[in-house]
């Protein structure tokens, strides 16, 4: 009966010449849509041969499964979502969302030739992190800053400048994994650098710091626990008394603040979040950050602090390699525009998001909600607790709502499958056996896409 069937499959010829797929090439490349034509066959062939299949389709199915082919292969692969999640820092998304301003700047300077590292006052070279410099040694209160193209790069960049050859104290509680198995004493091992570990897990003294200090320490180091807690019966050693230890002994101070904040959170319900501000008031010599956390704006390693240190890594060969893009810095200069004209909390989409009160996100939730039951949706308003991020403040949650949809007889499972199967995939969460749209992360005007796509999935 196989071979039956495998005679019954038509040429690719034949199926090219079909007026259907013939008017595919007015969509689509010639050569996508051919390597379709096979693509499809070659499925069908093997399905048969593995005798999980009926007879073959008629060639109207073919021809519509050729379409559903060359669509998918014509798809950007990097394309946009609607993130239905709650998440607003969801690393596997992209993070933080650029600000319409930010992101305007962005698609200018591609666009055009631009002053990436022309001085247009002095008619010659310039630097290309002069266009933010400025604007975050203003914000902070440091002498000087740098960029480079994130925080992992940032630490790689001061340890290779600042340790290599010598010993690191670090506390036994801040040995992080950055996240993607990037863990600090491999960057430090990476670097030339040899990791001193002092304290516990739980408990690290000033003294525990001052006794490993030997003829090889090169810099003291204090990791910001942004992506776990320890909890309970802990210690830790304050910037500004590591910061005073590094002063008395003629030693530098690093901190990797991970996420890094230019604001205090704590009002939003974000607990424990220091801000750059305090940790170089309190005398750390340089502090490192990544823009594209709780800054809000795109992925970059912000290096702050004294221009003595940071005069090392601009001068250090690793700099060059580690160095952000035109693109980074235009979005960068316009996230940080934000706070000087302090409009951060509103303009920029991860602060507007982390800023919305439970009765709005309630409101939102409802409207969603609303729209859905008009188009047949089986569906309810529930309270939910948002996580922030993956690989920032993940232990912290904030109040929340969400729509929950209940599956047809497909269950939820194939519900969530086929909305994140669409073209512009939208992404929920599963629980209780209900598809759940976290009103957080939604936009407004995403809201018909949304309803239209349920009506479509649970047809």
């Amino acid at each position: 009966m196989n071979q039956e069937y495998l005679r019954a499959i038509p040429k690719v010829d034949e199926l090219l010449r079909e007026p259907s797929v013939q008017a595919l090439t007015e969509k689509y490349p010639a050569r996508t849509v051919t390597d379709a034509v096979r693509a499809v066959l070659e499925d069908l062939r093997r399905e048969i041969l593995a005798g999980g299949r009926e007879p073959p389709p008629d060639k109207a199915a073919l021809c519509a499964a050729v379409e559903a082919v060359a669509r998918r292969d014509t798809l950007p692969s990097l394309r946009s979502v609607i993130n239905g999640t709650g998440v607003v820092l969801h690393t596997n998304m992209g993070r933080a969302c650029l600000s319409e301003r930010a992101a305007e700047a962005a698609k200018n300077v591609a666009r055009s030739y631009n002053t990436l590292e022309y001085d247009v006052e002095g008619g010659c070279r310039g630097h290309r992190c002069a266009h933010v410099e400025g604007l975050l040694t203003r914000l902070i209160g440091a002498e000087s800053a740098l960029v480079v193209n994130n925080n992992a790069a940032a630490v790689l960049l001061i340890l290779s400048a600042m340790a290599e050859g010598g010993e690191v104290i670090v506390s036994r509680g801040e040995l992080v994994e950055i996240g993607g198995s990037f863990r600090v004493p491999e960057i430090m091992e990476t670097c030339g650098a040899r990791l001193r570990e002092v304290g516990t897990t739980n408990k690290t003294r000033l003294g525990d710091y001052e006794k490993a200090i030997g003829p090889d320490t090169r810099a003291l180091m204090k990791v910001h626990t942004s992506n776990f807690r320890v909890v309970g019966f802990t210690q830790a050693v304050p910037p500004a008394e590591l910061a005073a230890l590094g002063r008395s002994r003629g030693l530098p101070v690093i901190e990797d603040l991970g996420s890094g904040s230019l604001l205090n959170l704590a009002r939003l319900g974000l607990r424990d979040e220091p801000t750059v501000q305090e940790s170089v008031a309190a005398g750390i010599d340089v502090v490192c950050f990544s823009g594209d956390k709780l800054l809000g704006g795109p992925q970059a390693g912000i290096i702050v602090g004294r221009e003595e240190v940071l005069s090392l890594l601009r001068e250090h060969p690793l700099y060059r390699a580690v160095r952000v893009d035109k693109m980074t810095l235009a979005a960068l200069e316009a996230t940080l525009r934000a706070y000087v004209e302090e409009t951060a909390e509103t303009e920029l989409p991860t602060l507007a998001m982390l800023a919305q009160s439970p009765e709005t996100l309630r409101m939102r939730a409802q409207r969603l909600c609303a729209l859905a039951r008009e188009a047949g949706v089986d569906a309810e308003v529930v309270p939910e607790e948002d996580q922030v991020g993956g690989g920032s403040v993940p232990t912290q949650t904030l109040p929340s709502f969400a729509v929950a949809v209940t599956p047809g007889h497909d269950g939820v499972d194939a519900l969530e499958t086929a909305m994140r199967l669409r073209e512009r995939p939208i992404i929920g969460r599963v629980a209780h056996d209900r598809y759940l749209l976290d009103a957080r992360t939604l936009r407004e005007d995403e809201f018909s896409c949304i309803v239209d796509a349920l009506r479509e999935c649970l047809r």
